[in-house]
């Protein structure tokens, strides 16, 4: 017999020890490993952990195998891994419909359970008795199920496992929008079993997706049936929300230790080395001890403090953990491997030191983890005082089974018997490498040869769809249609993935189906669901943004594919040429630049080879889906009206199944592909007649008023978006049709019992002299006579109302009549396809939305995502059924989720974005700039193309200056409104930056104090001020001529009412609101108090706080009274740093303001002012020249808040003058 080599004497030392620490609570029949002795429930998260350290044993005794026992002793190592791993499966598969379930409704009692009987693998607790919802628990055991069929072992045995485990894939897939218990299964920290965002779960979800995409279930052994399947987009948004958290864990912690296995070992879901580092560095700050780390601030568990007779803690008691929280020895663990992983020898050193001070040793020489310290009751007091000085006593289980595993692990990898490479066979350690940068090829494709001849003319070669035979191109639904098939399993009742929209990740690969290759087009381009795709320009735009996008987040090998076809509505109006817009972007394209992207533009067949392939194995004909199992599932809605490529097919007779299945969702998804404009179609109304008084048609107009359902009108500033839209203009009538019989005369008619006659309303569609008319009389049948009252106009069956609604769109988007676009789409309810990931996309980002005007109850805070139909209703609700200002709504909310994927910069300290006050802010800024009254102001905002919108709003959130003017553009001769251009400001004329218009007026008061002149009449030819709401007020002494400042009037007035509608607040803001609250009873604000009772439940960086603070500064209806507020709040929290315990009771804010108001009023008085100077506003009682004072300056509204506060809190402070400074 061989003698033992002193390697093999350490490994036989680790196996004895994982033996009496681990594997003798492993159960004999199921695999499970209960939590303790006295505990026999298995946790999943806990028993995925706890076998980390055979799983690392079993390898390390096959790699330094002495002898052949050591080989016997490897494989009984890794059985016993695989016997745990198949006993959880077990577990969650007789959970098989609660799985179905969550794929839909994402609800906490539809979730897998979190754990199960250790004996039997059935459940301990009720659905609603456990904070059952742990999405890191799930995708960690998707991670190491990757990770370990990497390494070698078998864990899967047959495809029903492999379609079970498809649908996890799914089931973890929606994480970055689903709030859950997390990894301390507690949710909210103040215990009450309210679900969060949890950064550790979206990050574990991440690192599994990645890890599990394209990986062979049965290794080696495997075929194309046993591949999973991930779609790449659903990776990148957590990756993006994960970003938007970090170093942040959810909106009640601050920090959390838990968030190291993100960062490093075993998910690395990290790729920016920069967040890595941040987010380290704030757990060693923040929650670092003597013994290990706390898990978050305010931890109450197990602390002397807790009441263990209730689960729950009140919100004013966590102000009692701080400074005692326990401390957990196992993130020590996580700091040893991430040193290993990092080869940092400092770093393993220190904290295997430091763990060898903690660790319990036992007579046999065995070591024990505990699970966390404690300070001892009778030093509670001793430890407030001190922080860290009292020497704490082991609590909880011991050994705490995923501490001491990690622990061994820890070993292992230390003193080198494994490899970082072997317990990360995916590689997942390289995810901060540097990336090679991405080029994205495009492809351009005719749709019919008539398009490709007129980009010929251009000197443009490119090709129709036609001429790629064989490869096939499809727009992006079809893939969504597909994908609905992956994942079906009968026995089981699993019925694939869910129905949801595919993003530019996904279209940007080739596909491989039954030996086709298929390009996909992006849904950007598919005009069939809402109207942002009929706008050439924001084609173009969008174009720009997912390429930019692509150019960040494309991982994969090879390079991405964008397909993007020229169809004909991106020709000019007469059908005669290209549109110049998309002319000058496949120039821009074949500069090999656009937008900050590097691009390839080429043919499609000479990107096969350097694009990235994915096989659709699952709909192979070998395989059991049936294309068309269901007649009507997973279909899109069939209110759309653009078809697919019909040039795509070829001879009719080949068609197999898959063709069938492609042209059968193209015709569920189609009424009629877009008609040119001369076209005539049967269910299209006649030519129409004009030539008729426009009293009759405003007569009509009244009446049909009289007809509407009472609609609840939005009061903007004057009224701005009326119920309707104003009576209409037929003086520049648009539209040349032909007339046919002027003899009509125009007027309603009674059927017998004096009601509207409605079938003579239909024969009156084809005398209207406009579109405008046309939806009028379709809206009064709509809301008579519902959506699918059949019309029988000339006598045809079958033509509806919803019919005519359609085909009425489609010529408004022929014509870019945008106002009756949007009006139409109210009309037909439509709604942007991904109108919910949009709104989830903002929330995961830490920003709540809001939908209609303030103040409240009218207002509706939208702070979890919401299933798209109901969020839909919510927008109408809100909207008080102005259908135009829903649509808007939806638009909108479109524009900042692109933003926040795209700009998240835009977004710094704001919370709460309020699409309703944004809308008003938009129609108030047209008012001012196109000085008209706001009933025009809103009929041109209606008529904003969708680019400029977006562009709009761009110039509000960056709070850029920006200047809107008319522009007749040659040919756009809607008479709905004066097109519009928006355009930023230079450093020229009027608006020179802010700064120098502060620091020049600062340098003319001294002139006319030198000079003695009188003040009243030069400062305020300087300083002349009218709101933008009445630009024709009277300016006071001395006409603009004279002075530089005029044109500058109503400046910060519109910045303050801007940022006040966006709710920006300065850096730091609530952290400084946390301090102030800490020195006074509360502050009160538009009679809502702040109580300084908040600081007792919540932490100065959480996110929780700052949503509390927003929401008592919500109140204010007001956006430029709230920014004085905050102004206000914000001069106050200087007086955080002066060395004063406490300045009084309950701080009123609003008197604060008041003060500084009357002290800027005396002022203005005493250099006699006069008249429309002293103007107050009605709703506040402040002085609108206040309102537009720049805040810095000799008389800036920073001055006189400050000498109010002076005033206002005079007893409290120090009595030497210099520490207000």
């Amino acid at each position: 017999m061989r003698s033992r080599s002193n390697s093999g004497v350490r490994l036989d030392g680790y196996a004895r020890l994982v033996q009496r620490t681990i594997l003798c609570h492993q159960n004999p029949v199921t695999g499970l490993l209960s939590a303790s002795t006295d505990h026999k429930d298995a946790w999943v998260r806990d028993n995925v952990y706890s076998i980390l350290a055979v799983w690392g044993l079993g390898m390390a005794y096959r790699k330094n195998a002495d002898r052949d026992e050591d080989k016997a002793k490897a494989y009984e190592l890794e059985q016993n891994v695989v016997k745990l791993m198949r006993g959880l499966l077990q577990c969650m598969m007789r959970q098989v419909d609660k799985v179905e379930k969550f794929k839909c409704t994402q609800s906490t009692k539809d979730c897998l359970h979190a754990k199960y009987n250790s004996a039997t693998c059935a459940t301990v607790v009720g659905d609603d008795q456990w904070g059952h919802l742990q999405v890191d628990a799930t995708s960690l055991y998707l991670l190491f199920l990757a990770q370990m069929t990497a390494s070698g072992l078998r864990i899967i045995f047959t495809l029903d496992e492999v379609t079970f485990i498809q649908n996890l894939v799914f089931y973890i897939e929606a994480a970055y929008k689903v709030a859950d218990y997390g990894i301390w299964e507690r949710g909210d920290k103040t215990n009450q079993g309210i679900p969060e965002l949890n950064a550790s779960s979206v990050g574990m979800a991440k690192a599994a997706l990645e890890a599990i995409d394209e990986l062979d279930l049965f290794g080696a052994h495997g075929g194309h049936k046993s591949v999973i399947h991930v779609l790449p987009d659903e990776v990148e948004h957590c990756q993006s929300i994960l970003y938007s958290m970090l170093p942040r864990a959810s909106t009640s912690k601050e920090i959390d230790a838990g968030l190291l296995s993100i960062i490093s070992y075993p998910a690395f879901a990290v790729e920016d080395l920069n967040l890595v580092n941040v987010t380290k560095s704030e757990i060693i700050s923040k929650l670092q001890g003597r013994y290990g780390c706390c898990r978050f601030l305010r931890d109450g568990y197990k602390t002397p403090r807790e009441d263990p007779s209730r689960l729950h803690y009140d919100p004013a008691e966590l102000k009692l953990f701080e400074n005692i929280e326990c401390e957990w020895p196992v993130f020590w663990t996580y700091f040893l491997i991430d040193g290993v992983f990092n080869e940092d020898k400092i770093q393993v050193q220190e904290y295997r030191e430091a763990l060898e001070g903690i660790l319990i040793r036992e007579k046999n020489g065995i070591v024990l983890m505990p699970e966390l310290y404690a300070v001892p009751p009778e030093k509670v007091d001793e430890e407030y005082e001190n922080p860290h000085s009292v020497d704490r006593v082991p609590v909880g289980k011991l050994p705490h089974l995923w501490g001491q595993s990690l622990y061994v692990l820890s070993c292992l990898l230390a003193e080198g018997f494994l490899a970082a490479g072997e317990v990360d066979p995916l590689n997942r350690r390289f995810s901060t490498g540097l990336k090679p940068d991405v080029v994205v090829q495009v492809t351009v494709l005719a749709e019919s040869n008539q398009i490709k001849s007129l980009l010929q003319d251009h000197g443009i070669n490119v090709q129709s769809i036609a001429d790629i035979h064989p490869l096939r191109v499809q727009p992006a639904r079809i893939l969504s249609n597909l994908y609905t098939m992956l994942g079906r399993n009968k026995n089981m009742k699993l019925s694939g993935r869910p129905h949801r929209h595919i993003g530019v990740l996904g279209t940007s690969k080739l596909y491989v189906i039954r030996n086709q290759i298929f390009a996909f087009t992006p849904q950007f381009t598919d005009q069939h669901h809402f109207y942002l795709a009929l706008d050439n320009q924001m084609i173009v735009e969008m174009l720009k943004i997912e390429l930019a996008y692509l150019t960040s987040c494309w991982r994969m090998t090879g390079r991405p594919t964008l397909t993007f076809p020229i169809s004909h509505t991106m020709l000019v109006d007469d059908g005669t040429d290209i549109h110049p817009a998309v002319l000058a972007t496949i120039r821009k394209l074949e500069d090999g630049y656009f937008g900050g992207a590097r691009v390839k533009i080429g043919k499609l067949s000479e990107f096969l080879t350097t694009s990235f392939h994915t096989h659709l194995s699952f709909l192979d004909p070998d395989c059991d889906v049936k294309l068309f199992d269901d007649p009507n599932g997973g279909r899109s809605s069939p209110d759309s009206e653009y078809g697919g490529y019909s040039a795509d097919f070829y001879e009719k007779e080949s068609q197999d199944e898959l063709d069938q299945y492609i042209n059968d969702v193209l015709q569920s998804t189609a009424l009629k592909s877009y008609l040119p404009p001369t076209s005539k179609t049967a269910n299209q109304p006649p030519v129409f007649s004009a030539n008729h008084s426009t009293e009759e048609i405003l007569s009509i107009m009244a009446k049909t008023k009289g007809l509407e359902v009472p609609a609840v009108s939005m009061s903007l500033p004057t009224k701005v978006l009326n119920t309707h839209r104003k009576s209409l203009n037929l003086v520049d009538n648009p539209h040349f049709f032909e007339t046919k019989d002027r003899g009509n005369v125009l007027h309603l008619s009674k059927d017998a019992r004096g009601d509207l006659d409605c079938r003579k309303l239909v024969e009156q569609l084809k005398e209207c002299p406009t579109l405008h008319d046309q939806a009028d009389i379709l809206y009064i049948l709509h809301i008579l006579k519902g959506a699918d009252w059949d019309t029988e106009l000339d006598g045809q069956y079958g033509v509806t109302v919803h019919c005519l609604l359609n085909e009425l769109y489609r010529k408004a988007g022929l014509n870019q009549e945008w106002g009756l676009i949007r009006y139409i789409s109210g009309i037909l309810k439509k709604r942007v396809e991904v109108l919910a990931e949009a709104c989830t996309d903002l929330l995961s980002h830490h920003k709540q939305l809001t939908v209609g005007l303030p103040p409240e109850p009218r207002e509706k805070i939208i702070t979890a995502p919401l299933p798209p139909e109901e969020l839909i209703d919510l927008i109408y609700e809100a909207s008080g059924q102005d259908i135009s200002i829903a649509v808007l709504t939806q638009e909108i909310i479109m524009y900042l989720a692109m933003y926040v994927r795209s700009q998240p910069s835009l977004f710094v300290e704001m919370l709460r974005l309020r699409i309703g006050l944004i809308i008003q802010v938009m129609a108030t800024e047209l008012a001012r700039s196109l000085k008209c009254s706001g009933e025009e102001a809103s009929e041109s905002l209606m008529n904003l193309s969708p680019f400029d919108m977006k562009n709009l709003l761009h110039h509000i959130l960056s709070g850029k200056e920006f200047g809107v003017e008319r522009s007749l553009r040659p040919g756009d001769s809607s008479s709905s409104s004066p097109s519009i251009s928006i355009h930023e400001m230079g450093h020229s004329g009027a608006t020179k930056t802010e700064r120098s218009g502060i620091t020049k007026l600062k340098s003319e008061m001294k002139q006319f104090f030198h000079e003695g002149r009188s003040m009243s009449s030069s400062m305020f030819a300087t300083m002349r001020s009218s709101t933008p709401s009445s630009p024709t007020s009277a300016s006071p002494a001395g006409s603009s001529g004279d002075t530089s400042w005029g044109d500058r009037k109503g400046q910060w007035l519109r910045r303050r009412r801007l940022d006040g509608a966006i709710n920006r607040v300065p850096v730091g803001f609530y952290e400084k609101v946390w301090k102030i609250l800490q020195k006074c009873h509360g502050l009160s604000i538009d009679g809502y108090v702040l109580p300084s009772s908040t600081t007792r439940e919540m932490t100065p960086c959480e996110i929780k706080f700052a949503v509390h603070v927003e929401s008592v500064l919500n109140h204010v209806p007001q956006p430029e009274y709230r920014q004085l507020l905050v102004e206000a709040i914000l001069v106050l929290t200087f007086l955080s740093d002066i060395e004063v315990n406490s300045i009084g009771g309950i701080i009123c804010v609003d008197r604060i303001v008041h003060m500084a108001n009357d002290l800027f009023l005396q002022e203005l008085k005493s250099f006699g002012a006069t008249g429309s100077i002293l103007e107050k506003d009605v709703a506040t009682g402040i002085c609108h020249f206040f309102y537009d004072s720049a805040p810095s300056g000799a008389y800036g509204t920073m001055t006189y808040l400050t000498k109010a506060i002076i005033i206002y809190l005079h007893d409290f402070l120090p009595s030497t003058g210099c520490a207000m400074q």
